[in-house]
C-alpha cells in the first residue's frame, strides 16, 4: 500500500473529547427524528447535542444552526436551544395546499417538519385546496412561526410515482429547477468557438479521437484520443470537457453548481449540476464537433508504463462515439470499425488494470442494477449488469488521468507551502468491521488475511473472483464495500487505499461533479504560475463530500421505492431468496432474481417454532426444533405486501414452495399496496443489511 496510507491519518477514530461547558456557543448540523426531537452534530465531538422540540426556533432537518448548550446530562450528552439558523438545507417542499380567499398554507408531507407554509394569495398560481404542489420558501424573517412560500410547480395529475422522485430530491436538499439567473447566463453562451481562444490552446482536432459511453447518455463529458508514435509508443490522450471555460468563478451558475455539487441520478431522471444547453451541448463531446477540453496526454508503450505525460487545455473533434455495447462487440471479435484502435488502447487499459491490483488495488467491481421502465415510469423488469472490458477500458484511462493530475499538483508549492487541492482521499479499513466481515465471509468458504494492508488487499480481490457468479455474490460485495472507510474530498492528502494510490482527485467528470471544475481551476492556475490559495478549501470539500452522500442517499430511496413498485405486480408470487441481514425483530431475504429486498417478522414465523437473535452466529434460532435463519441462507419467500408509502416490502417465509402458499387477507381484494407496513429496523447491534449500492453515474468506480 502506499506510503502515505501507513502514517495516522486524522480520519481514523479519536479518542473521544470533554463535553463542551454549558453556555458554549457551537455551530453544526441539525438533525430531527420523527418524534421531533433533534440533534446537533458538531465537528470533532463524540456526542451530539439535544435539542428539544420546542427550542428549535424556526430550524427544521438539515438545516446548519447555531446552537448554546444548557447543561451536561446525566448521560454526559450536552443539551442545548438553536439561537440561529446559519444556512437552510432544503427550502422547497411538497404537500398539501388549504386555500382560503386571500391566502393559503401547505401542508408538507415530510413527518419532521412542524409548520405549515403560508402563502399569499398571489403566490397561488392557481391552486386549489387539495391540490399537491411544491413550494419555495421565499421570506422566513424575525420571530414568525410560519415561513411565506410561493407555489412554484402544481402537482396534481402527475403520477403517484413522478411525485415520490421529486420529494426524494427535495428531501435531500437538492432544487428541482435553476433561477432565472443561472438560466440566462446558461443560454447566452454562444456555441460557436471563438478562433482567438482556439489559438491559445493545443490543437489536437486532427488526431483520432473517440467517446465510450452507455447507449442512453446524453452527456459526453470525455473522450479518448489515441495514435502510434514514430518511436513505436502510442499517443493517448484523456480529453474533460472544460467546463471551467464556461463557468466562471462567483456567477449565478457557479454558485448554483457549487450548492448541488453533484448530479444525481434516479431510476427515471436525471437532475444535473449545470442546466441542459452546458451539459448537453457546449460541453457535451459530440461527434464530429468541435469542442473545448481540459487534457492529459501521455506518451505510453503497449504495456501500460507511462514515458511522459503534458496538461492543458485543447481543442478536439469526435470521430466517432462508441457505446459501451459496440466497444464490448469490437473486443470479443476483434472485428468492427476502428477495431486496431480499440483493440491496442484495450490491451494497454488491462496492463494498467493488471498493475494495479499489483501494487494493491482493490477490485470493487459490483453488479449494477438497473430498472426497465414503462411510458409511465412503472418498472417492468430489472437489470443486472456487470462492468465489462469496454467499461475497464475508460475506466482504466480516467484513474491514469486523475492520479497524473493529482500528483502534477501535489508536488508543487505556494510559500513553502503544499496548494490548498480538493483530493479524493481513502482511508484504511476500520479494523473491527473488517474482522466482522472476514468471521462472515469465512461461512462461505472464503477466508482472509488480515496481517496488514497488502494482503488484505490481495485476499480480499481473491474473494471477490471466487464468489463471482456465485448466489452469495451480491452479498459479499456489498457488504464488503460498506465495511471500508468511506472515500471523501479533503485538502489533507492520506492517499486512496481502495484504488493503491498516494495521489488521487476527480479531474474527469466536471459536467456531473463540482471537485473536478475546482481541479480544473487549480491546474490552470499551476500551468500559469498564478495559484492563489484557496483558504477555504477544506470546507468545499467537506460541502461536496456531504452533497455526494445526499445524492447516493435519494438514489438509494429511489431504488428503493422502484424495488416496492415492481414487487407491488406480485404479490403471492414466490421467488428464491438469500437472507441478507438478521436482527432480533427478524430477517431480510433479498430475491436472487431481481436483488429487491423485503422483511420477514418474527411475528410471521411462530407456527414453526419461538425463534431468538444469536448475534454471534448472525441467525435466528428456533427454541425448540433448532432451525436457523442465518445471513446467506438459501430460502423460498412469498411477496405479501409492497408498501410504497414506507418504501417497504414485506416477505412471508416458504418452507415448500411445492405446496400452494398463504396470500395475505389484506391483499386478498387487490390491495396490492398496503398502507399499514412494518416500520422496524434492526438493532445497532444486528450486522449490516446486504442493500444494492446506490447506481452509480456513467463511468469511474472513483
Amino acid at each position: 500500500m502506499a506510503k502515505k496510507n501507513q502514517a495516522k491519518s486524522k480520519y481514523i477514530p479519536k479518542k473521544q473529547k470533554k463535553s463542551p461547558l454549558a453556555g458554549r456557543k457551537v455551530s453544526g448540523k441539525l438533525e430531527v427524528v420523527k418524534s421531533g426531537m433533534g440533534f446537533v452534530i458538531v465537528e470533532g465531538w463524540d456526542k451530539d447535542i439535544f435539542i428539544r422540540s420546542n427550542d428549535m426556533k424556526t430550524a427544521i432537518d438539515g438545516d446548519i444552526v447555531e446552537v448554546i448548550v444548557e447543561k451536561i446530562s446525566s448521560s454526559g450528552r450536552p443539551e442545548g436551544k438553536v439561537i440561529d439558523v446559519l444556512k437552510r438545507g432544503q427550502n422547497e417542499f411538497t404537500g398539501i395546499l388549504e386555500v382560503s380567499e386571500n391566502f393559503g398554507f401547505l401542508i408538507p408531507d415530510k413527518n419532521n417538519v412542524n409548520f405549515d407554509i403560508f402563502i399569499p394569495s398571489k403566490y397561488m398560481k392557481g391552486g386549489k385546496t387539495g391540490d399537491k404542489a411544491v413550494v419555495k420558501i421565499i421570506d422566513w424573517s424575525g420571530s414568525n412561526k410560519n415561513p411565506q412560500g410561493e407555489v412554484v410547480e402544481l402537482l396534481t395529475g402527475e403520477r403517484d410515482n413522478q411525485i415520490a422522485m421529486k420529494e426524494i430530491l427535495l428531501d435531500n436538499g437538492f432544487q428541482l429547477r435553476f433561477s432565472d439567473e443561472a438560466m440566462k447566463e446558461s443560454e447566452a453562451m454562444p456555441d460557436i468557438l471563438p478562433e482567438e481562444e482556439i489559438a491559445r490552446r493545443k490543437d489536437c482536432r486532427d488526431i483520432f479521437t473517440i467517446t465510450i459511453d452507455p447507449v442512453d447518455a446524453k452527456d459526453f463529458d470525455d473522450a479518448i484520443s489515441f495514435r502510434k508514435l514514430k518511436n513505436g509508443s502510442f499517443e493517448l490522450g484523456v480529453h474533460i470537457a472544460d467546463v471551467s471555460h464556461y463557468v466562471r468563478p462567483n456567477t449565478a451558475l457557479d454558485k448554483e453548481a457549487y450548492e448541488r455539487a453533484t448530479s444525481v441520478y434516479l431510476p427515471d431522471r436525471v437532475l444535473p449540476m449545470l442546466p441542459e444547453h452546458i451539459s448537453n451541448v457546449l460541453c457535451s463531446l459530440r461527434p464530429h464537433e468541435d469542442k473545448f477540453t481540459f487534457s492529459a496526454i501521455f506518451q505510453i508503450n503497449e504495456q501500460g508504463e507511462v514515458k511522459q505525460y503534458w496538461v492543458g487545455r485543447t481543442v478536439i473533434h469526435s470521430n466517432h462515439r462508441f457505446t459501451y455495447e459496440e466497444a464490448q462487440q469490437i473486443i470479443e471479435t476483434d472485428q468492427g470499425e476502428y477495431a486496431e484502435e480499440v483493440l491496442t488502447m484495450h490491451r494497454i487499459a488491462q496492463n494498467l488494470r493488471a498493475e494495479r491490483f499489483t501494487k494493491g488495488a482493490i477490485n470493487f467491481s459490483s453488479q449494477e442494477i438497473r430498472f426497465k421502465l414503462d411510458e409511465q415510469g412503472v418498472p417492468i423488469g430489472i437489470i443486472i449488469k456487470e462492468s465489462k472490458e469496454a467499461n475497464q477500458l475508460i475506466e482504466e484511462f480516467m484513474l491514469l488521468a486523475n492520479r497524473t493530475v493529482a500528483a502534477y499538483v501535489g508536488k508543487r508549492e505556494v510559500n513553502h507551502a503544499p496548494i490548498p487541492f480538493p483530493y479524493r482521499i481513502h482511508d484504511v479499513p476500520n479494523e473491527d468491521k473488517l474482522a466482522n466481515f472476514a468471521q462472515f465471509s469465512a461461512r462461505f468458504g472464503y477466508k482472509l488475511n488480515l496481517n496488514n494492508p497488502d494482503t488484505i488487499a490481495s485476499s480480499f480481490n481473491q474473494m471477490l473472483k471466487d464468489v463471482h457468479g456465485k448466489p452469495e455474490q451480491h452479498i459479499l460485495e456489498q457488504l464488503g464495500i460498506r465495511t471500508m472507510s468511506k472515500a471523501i474530498y479533503s485538502s489533507e492528502n492520506i492517499g486512496h487505499y481502495g484504488l493503491g494510490f498516494e495521489d488521487y482527485c476527480h479531474f474527469t467528470s466536471p459536467i456531473r461533479r463540482y471537485p473536478d471544475v475546482m481541479v480544473h481551476r487549480i491546474v490552470q492556475e499551476v500551468i500559469d504560475n498564478e495559484v492563489k490559495p484557496d483558504k477555504t478549501m477544506e470546507a468545499k470539500c467537506a460541502h461536496c463530500s456531504e452533497r455526494e452522500r445526499k445524492a447516493m442517499e435519494a438514489e438509494r430511496t429511489a431504488d428503493k421505492y422502484k424495488q416496492v413498485e415492481f414487487m407491488s405486480k406480485h404479490i403471492g408470487d414466490v421467488f428464491e431468496a438469500l437472507i441478507s441481514g438478521v436482527s432480533t425483530i427478524g430477517f431480510w431475504a433479498e430475491t436472487i432474481e431481481h436483488k429487491c429486498e423485503g422483511m420477514i417478522s418474527v411475528a410471521d414465523l411462530t407456527e414453526w417454532d419461538d425463534f431468538t437473535f444469536i448475534e454471534s452466529d448472525y441467525a435466528l434460532v428456533g427454541q425448540h426444533t433448532n432451525q436457523r435463519f442465518r445471513i446467506g441462507d438459501r430460502i423460498n419467500i412469498q411477496v405479501v405486501r409492497a408498501d410504497l408509502e414506507r418504501k417497504q416490502i414485506d416477505f412471508a417465509y416458504v418452507a415448500d414452495p411445492s405446496q400452494k402458499p398463504r396470500v395475505p387477507k389484506e391483499t386478498k381484494d387487490g390491495g396490492a399496496i398496503a398502507k399499514a407496513g412494518r416500520n422496524a429496523r434492526p438493532s445497532k447491534s444486528a450486522p449490516p443489511k446486504a442493500k444494492k449500492a446506490a447506481k452509480k453515474p456513467k463511468k469511474d468506480k472513483e
